[in-house]
């Protein structure tokens, strides 16, 4: 039996070790969280400086993953971006894909073993480019919606479903930062400040219950609400643009993010190349964080591929390469990957300060800042910014002289040393060629079989699936195809005031592409430029006494994606169709549109899933293969290139149509939709000053999009690789042909005393053809040597360090290229090698 003095100390070491089991428990609890104050996100309890890059799982393949994702890492990446996109996971209602490139669980999981953590957008509206936004069309369609994003009842319960679908499969692999896995943010909506008011008071309400919604899902983490200025809490309001410096979040205690910070642009047929400089990026990204934002998204760090059909617009093309540090193929698109490398190396070691310092500004005068951090330990994080968009400037600051070009921002870790500036790049410019298939000699060694698609049902005998007095909007087909046909007959007398030698179809259209047939003969064709969304089709036409056919197909190029109510926006033909009939001077007009119609969509050789319908062998021709015929297939089997290079086709000589490489949906191509011949940047573009997309544009006057991305995982090896193509327009095949991408040359730069690094990635530097250290002018392919040079040879030099090696590193200092005085001018040492 114990004594009560002893059952107190038992009770009181109980006590104890309760307290410290709880504190533990507290303890471990905060140690795998993820929070936030006005400063930064917190994990763990620990302010972050947060880099993120945009890579989108549909736009790539699962085999594409690891390489993008080690890469992405490299290029001082903490954490991968991406949206979740409903129609393609729900393309018919309670119908659902997670497979392949779809797996977007495998893809968390990849990210989550390199190390790297998971910003989960689930919208479930993206905008993105991406096909009516992310929705599928079913939606629009369901009876009882009248309008999506807005507070109707049955879009907000299909809303709701998808959303705690995706939260509910994340939480079963424990993939939320608080089971362990690397999600650390999610977000609700998407972008929709910028069509709130379209809305009303209804938008209002909308947003309000997106945040009530998504707060109930109890993810454990936060959510964030991007461009959304009355974000409601515990939602934190984000920036998306080309410059978020400026940008003050709703709450001030929400930190300063930058979800989407526009690496480039998109590319549109008819359009030109639009690029992004990689100074004026740098530019964004440093401002940001000089004026306190401690979170960047790079938007897209990998854009990659549209395939099928899931490219938005209209009139986005498949490429979504974007100008991202990694290109569409997944290759280092330099110098914009290495240039950022050494911009989020040098935020990374200023993370302690810029996330706990107190900041002091100082104007400086002519646009020139400073902005010191400095923390209780005594240690402090520097900027020096120069916004003006022409003058250089000389500053004095803290008893040294820094040079600050225009358009540019230093960055000064321990407020001394200038580590970086974002004008200065110092990162080797990769030029990439295409080379032909070594394999075999193309495009010659294509044998090519062909057959006609059979539209005698619609054209000649107007037979379809629906019916209806009214002209059908292309999205009620529930966007099943990219083709829609519009069948009725009309019966004319010779007698009717209609009749006259002189008749003339005219439709009034909001698809991308009208074709028109009447009597089974072909009328013509009209589409439109990225940014119209309506106009008339009108061609002479040839009409009997007695019936006649009218068949009229419309074509889209993606549903809209983004806007205020772009889910109203009608696409197809829409009316009204008219026939014109001339009679001397007088014009007497015959409106078809309140006739019987028929409607069916697609066509007999591609299903519901945008996958072809196998055919009997025997329709397949291989002889008198034409040309410049519409509605046509061709097939041909080819090898797979050598290798390891990406692979890439070459459609030159095509019209418009859809491609597959072993059944599998390589997108839409248009090669002969030329871009617009006048808005090109001679000279190179001036990185100073305000960017957007038409600031800085290449590739005029020639194909919208040429080549198309093949996936490696595509292919099988050896010769039975088959291509499969639908001609829509009319072209020539003979033309078409397989070919890798790799690095041809690369330029270069290094000021004085950085190192210059140039490399060639998988194979060997096989010759210089320029070098100089001094004050080089021109640009990477048109070198020149300025009037100032090292007294060594430096293209000798270069030579002897560099010449059969994959990569070499060459110091740019006096002591490797000889004394020189350039008058104050900055010395680079500049090179061109050949791979």
């Amino acid at each position: 039996m114990h004594s009560p003095s002893t059952m107190m100390k038992f009770t009181s070491l109980f006590l104890v070790s309760l307290l410290l089991l709880l504190l533990q428990c507290i303890s471990t609890a905060n140690a795998t969280k993820v929070s936030h104050d006005g400063r930064a996100i917190t994990i763990d309890g620990k302010r972050r400086l947060l880099i993120c890059g945009a890579i989108h799982y549909p736009r790539s393949t699962p085999e594409m993953w690891p390489d993008l994702i080690k890469k992405a890492k490299e290029g001082g990446l903490d954490a991968i971006e991406t949206y979740v996109f409903w129609n393609a996971h729900e393309p018919f209602r309670r119908e659902y894909d997670f497979s392949g490139n779809l797996d977007f669980i495998r893809f968390i999981k990849t990210i989550q073993d390199h190390g790297l953590y998971v910003i989960f957008r689930i919208g479930p509206y993206v905008c993105a480019e991406w096909n009516y936004g992310g929705f599928p069309l079913w939606l629009h369609n369901m009876h009882g919606i009248k309008e999506l994003r807005t507070t109707n009842s049955v879009y907000m319960k299909e809303m709701q479903n998808f959303t705690e679908m995706i939260v509910n499969m994340v939480k079963k692999e424990k993939l939320f930062y608080d089971q362990g896995g690397p999600i650390i943010l999610s977000q609700i909506e998407n972008e929709y400040g910028n069509v709130m008011t379209s809305y009303g008071h209804a938008g209002k309400a909308y947003i309000d219950w997106c945040a009530k919604m998504a707060d109930s899902l109890d993810i454990g983490v936060p959510w964030i609400m991007c461009q959304q200025s009355d974000a409601p809490e515990p939602m934190i309001d984000t920036c998306n643009g080309w410059y978020c410096d400026q940008f003050t979040p709703n709450n001030p205690n929400s930190p300063k993010m930058f979800t989407e910070n526009w690496t480039g642009w998109f590319k549109s047929w008819g359009g030109s190349d639009p690029y992004r400089t990689t100074e004026d990026l740098a530019y964004a990204t440093a401002r940001f964080f000089q004026l306190g934002g401690t979170f960047n998204n790079y938007y897209m760090y990998h854009g990659g591929t549209n395939f099928g059909r899931t490219a938005g617009g209209p009139l986005i093309t498949t490429s979504y390469d974007y100008d991202a540090p990694l290109d569409e193929y997944g290759n280092f698109n330099q110098p914009k990957f290495g240039h950022l490398k050494e911009l989020n190396d040098a935020l990374h070691s200023m993370e302690k300060v810029l996330t706990h310092g107190n900041v002091s500004h100082t104007d400086m005068g002519n646009s020139v800042s400073a902005t010191i951090y400095k923390s209780s330990d005594g240690k402090s994080g520097c900027f020096l910014s120069n916004t003006n968009e022409t003058s250089d400037a000389r500053v004095s600051f803290q008893g040294e002289i820094y040079d600050v070009p225009a358009w540019s921002v230093s960055l000064l870790p321990d407020c001394k040393n200038e580590v970086y500036n974002t004008a200065k790049v110092n990162t080797e410019t990769w030029v990439t060629e295409k080379k032909s298939n070594e394999a075999e000699e193309e495009p010659e060694a294509l044998k090519w079989a062909w057959r006609y698609e059979n539209i005698d049902d619609t054209v000649v005998k107007g037979k379809g699936d629906k019916t209806s007095t009214k002209l059908m909007d292309q999205k009620a087909a529930n966007d099943v195809s990219d083709y829609l046909w519009y069948m009725t007959s009309v019966n004319i007398e010779e007698k009717d005031p209609i009749w006259s030698h002189d008749m003339r179809l005219r439709v009034n259209c909001t698809g991308q592409v009208l074709h028109a047939y009447v009597n089974g003969e072909y009328v013509g064709r009209e589409f439109v430029t990225y940014g119209i969304f309506h106009y008339v089709f009108e061609k002479k036409i040839k009409l009997v006494p007695g019936p006649n056919q009218i068949t009229l197909l419309s074509v889209t190029t993606g549903f809209q994606h983004y806007g205020p109510k772009f889910d109203m926006i009608e696409n197809g033909v829409l009316g009204p169709v008219e026939i014109v009939g001339r009679k001397g001077d007088q014009t007497v007009i015959t409106d078809l549109s309140s006739h019987k119609w028929s409607f069916k969509a697609g066509l007999k050789s591609i299903d519901r899933y945008n996958n072809l319908v196998k055919v009997d062998p025997s329709e397949w021709k291989t002889h008198r293969v034409p040309t410049n015929r519409k509605m046509t297939w061709y097939k041909t089997t080819f090898k797979s290139p050598r290798g390891t290079d990406p692979v890439t086709l070459d459609l030159e000589g095509l019209g418009k149509g859809l491609a597959w490489v072993n059944g599998k949906s390589i997108g839409r191509y248009w090669p002969s939709n030329i871009a617009r011949s006048n808005n090109c940047t001679k000279n190179g573009c001036d990185y100073r000053g305000k960017y957007d997309n038409n600031k800085c544009v290449r590739a005029c006057g020639l194909p919208s999009q040429r080549w198309y991305h093949v996936p490696r995982s595509f292919l099988v090896d050896g010769d039975q690789n088959e291509l499969v193509l639908f001609e829509e327009f009319g072209g020539d095949p003979s033309e078409v042909n397989f070919q890798t991408v790799t690095v041809g040359k690369t330029c270069g730069y290094a000021y004085e005393n950085k190192t210059m690094e140039v490399s060639c990635p998988g194979r060997s530097i096989t010759g210089v053809r320029f070098a100089s250290f001094g004050d080089v002018q021109g640009s990477c392919g048109s070198f020149q040597k300025g009037d100032c040079q090292g007294k060594k040879d430096a293209l000798a030099v270069l030579k002897k360090e560099c010449i059969g090696k994959e990569k070499c590193a060459v110091a740019a200092n006096e002591a490797m290229f000889g004394s020189v005085d350039c008058r104050g001018i900055k010395k680079r040492l500049v090179a061109e090698v050949v791979c």
